[in-house]
């Protein structure tokens, strides 16, 4: 590192905000102002390049987020924000406070610039009316020379004033010994007002003050539209950060006390008012109420809490006050990770996003080289005026402008990660839709997977209301696995049950109104003669009564044969892997009409049927939950769990779905084929863009402030045709 470097880091003290991860690296998120093209992305994650101990970079270009995660020291921070710094990019710490002051202040600055420029435009424009309606000679030269002279009194310190969205980031590019899409677009201004000032001192008729004005307004048209389109895209970042900073009602002892969310520990006791968010995991310790979920589940549906209920921090109390017992620090909550892996979804390491890199890379130098090229040619090989010549030049800088191609990637993808999001599915791998959209074939898991993983009775039907509620109720007391599911299937009031006690391997027996009751197994109060059942099952017994058997079944998620029918429908196979037993997963591929399944399957089994898979050339979907199904996740081609899976599986899943359904595994490759196309579009549309635009501007027949328009309206369609995605979450 150079000394100037060193010294900032000293200076800058960044060191406070790295965090250890779990496995042990340093990471730091900060905040970089400043970028506005993909090859501003790639100059801002070439910090990688320039530290050897950094193992990941992640820019999110529509929010501004980054993160950095290296092995070293803490106060390496500092020489990697200084190194970016360096690159003409302002980094602030990381605040989503911060974060939304910066882009009102950026909203009220490109619209303060934009206001100046067209009340500029328009009295110039009146100006020369008249001086374009007639010649030198019929209106006089005086006069021809003094509306010029008004003209140059109001375009040149608008030019400074309303031109410093540009000027300031080819400056801050320039300094740091590099050039973004800004500096050809200020080039071209400063060459037509200087042509301008130049006309008009020698008296000559090519004084472009109308043009340059025109230029500065629909080049500002254009930056603030993409600003907003940007700003609403990482709109679902934004709404997650804004529940990170709010305030919590602490109970200590009979005393409330307000904190900021991001100081409740855990083990603080919060009390959550109705319509106040759950400000941190936690469970519930007092009181019954409903919890709108959808920013966390995608469910549409208020979910019933009561006292040993789990809250999820960000979820919104809608009906009773709860009291909370916090079992994780906001920092440690599954909202913060989602907030975390949403600011990293709008740039990735996609083939996409490197294409676009590599694209606009080359922009900068091919753009000067070709506008220089014009200029001379039209100079000495046309024979042309330098005046005319240099205004052809000036227009090739401004057609020629990427900002389509940078836009191409990053807006999909935010929309797409931010609109599924809001459906209870977490895209936790930048490329995951990519790989998504392609695949051709699934492996599906059996139990947690394509059933819910909980053992219910099958059917509680031709039972006698009361000796239901005296079955519950017996349930109640148990505490065998298949007794609580028994007690959980039913809402009903519960009875008083006299001499209760549970008998280890047997089940548990009690009296009701003396009459002798008992709940277990079919050695101890069953039927002996019915045939045994393939599930497993209980039996209840009361005096006088014919014994009542239970068989208990994982049944299927809801929507999972419409899924796997609409994955076959497309022509990809699915197959069910499973560890369970042969009937049970006979059974399933039964009902879900799945050709291809294999019970009694080892993790090593999994492991060695889907490399064999993937060998043969196969794109492979993984969908599981359990142990047995992650070291199969890692390998496969992408991966999903639901947010029932054990931790190991979640972090190894590309994405992960918190429904109960499994419509949002059919949900999300339907969108991932849609992001796919889209993109392709958007890449079509920048590059037909260009062979159209290019040679118009080489042959003179387009004004500067016609390519101006022409560039902003290329970026907005490429927006325009991204945001067609929304009608499709």
């Amino acid at each position: 590192m150079s000394e100037a470097l060193s010294q900032t880091s000293i200076e800058t003290g960044y060191e406070s905000l790295v965090k250890k991860t779990d496995d042990g690296t340093r990471k730091l998120s900060v905040y970089v102002q400043g970028a506005y093209c993909a090859a501003c992305i790639q100059k801002i994650e070439s910090v990688a390049q320039h530290f050897s101990t950094i193992t990941e970079t992640c820019f999110n270009f529509t929010t501004g987020a980054m993160r950095i995660e290296w092995d070293g020291r803490p106060d390496l921070a500092n020489d990697m924000v200084a190194y970016i710094e360096a690159q003409g990019y302002d980094v602030l710490p990381y605040d989503p406070d911060l974060q939304d002051e910066a882009v009102k202040r950026e909203d009220r600055f490109l619209l303060l610039c934009l206001g100046v420029a067209g009340f500029a435009m328009g009295n110039v424009m009146l100006l020369s009316v008249g001086v374009w309606s007639s010649d030198a000679e019929t209106m006089g030269y005086a006069t021809r020379e003094f509306m010029h002279f008004i003209s140059a009194l109001i375009a040149c310190p608008v030019l400074l004033f309303s031109g410093r969205p540009f000027f300031r980031s080819s400056m801050r590019a320039l300094s740091g010994g590099h050039t973004n899409m800004d500096v050809p677009i200020s080039v071209a201004l400063l060459l037509a007002t200087s042509m301008s000032l130049y006309e008009l001192a020698h008296s000559g008729e090519h004084v472009y003050f109308d043009s340059v004005l025109m230029l500065i307004f629909f080049l500002l048209i254009g930056r603030y539209l993409e600003f907003r389109a940007r700003k609403n895209a990482g709109a679902a970042a934004l709404d997650l950060r804004a529940a990170l900073s709010s305030f919590a009602t602490i109970l200590e002892g009979k005393t409330q006390k307000r904190v900021a969310v991001h100081e409740v520990k855990q083990g603080m006791i919060a009390l959550v008012k109705a319509g106040e968010k759950i400000p941190a995991d936690g469970v519930v310790i007092d009181g019954i109420s409903e919890i709108d979920s959808a920013i966390m589940s995608g469910e549409t549906l208020p979910q019933t809490v009561k006292k040993g209920s789990r809250l999820l921090a960000g979820t919104l109390n809608i009906a009773a006050p709860i009291k909370m017992e916090v079992s994780k620090a906001v920092q440690d909550s599954l909202l913060f990770e989602v907030a975390e892996l949403m600011d990293n979804a709008g740039q990735s390491n996609a083939r996409y996003v490197r294409l676009a890199d590599r694209a606009a890379q080359l922009y900068t130098p091919f753009v000067h080289v070709i506008s220089l090229l014009a200029f001379l040619g039209w100079v000495f090989v046309g024979g042309m005026a330098w005046q005319e010549a240099l205004m052809i030049s000036v227009t090739v800088l401004i057609i020629t402008c990427p900002c389509a191609l940078g836009l191409a990637v990053p807006v999909v993808q935010v929309l797409a990660t931010g609109g599924l999001m809001k459906r209870g599915l977490l895209v936790k791998s930048g490329d995951a839709l990519e790989r998504l959209a392609v695949i051709d074939q699934v492996i599906w898991d059996k139990t947690g997977t394509l059933t819910n993983g909980v053992l219910m009775p099958e059917s509680l039907t031709g039972i006698p209301k009361k000796t239901h509620q005296i079955i519950i109720s017996l349930a109640h007391h148990s505490s065998h696995v298949l007794a609580k599911n028994l007690a959980a299937s039913s809402d009903v009031d519960l009875l008083d049950l006299t001499h209760v006690k549970e008998y280890p391997a047997k089940g548990i027996a009690a009296k009701f109104q003396g009459k002798k009751i008992r709940l277990g197994a079919r050695t101890w109060c069953g039927n002996k003669a019915v045939k045994p059942s393939q599930s497993p099952e209980l039996w209840f017994e009361m005096d006088g009564q014919k014994p009542i058997q239970f068989v208990f079944v994982d049944s299927l998620r809801d929507n999972a044969e419409q899924v796997i029918q609409g994955f076959s429908a497309a022509g990809i196979k699915s197959t069910i892997l499973s560890g369970d037993q042969e009937f049970a997963v006979k059974k399933a591929a039964q009902n879900l009409k799945v050709e291809e399944f294999y019970a009694a399957q080892s993790p090593k089994d999994k492991f060695e049927f889907l490399h064999k898979k993937q060998q043969a050339g196969s794109h492979i979907l993984m969908v599981g939950d359990g142990l047995n199904d992650t070291a199969v996740m890692c390998e496969a081609f992408v991966s999903i769990a639901p947010g029932s899976a054990i931790d190991m599986a979640l972090n190894e899943a590309d994405i992960l779905f918190s429904s109960h359904s499994l419509e949002p595994v059919g949900k999300v490759w339907s969108i991932a084929r849609k992001v796919q196309q889209l993109i392709f579009q958007n890449f079509g549309l920048a590059v037909i863009y260009n062979i159209l635009a290019v040679p118009i501007a080489l042959a003179g027949l387009v004004t500067p402030f016609v390519a101006a328009i022409a560039m902003s309206g290329s970026s907005l369609i490429v927006i325009a045709n991204s945001f067609r995605l929304r009608s499709q979450l």
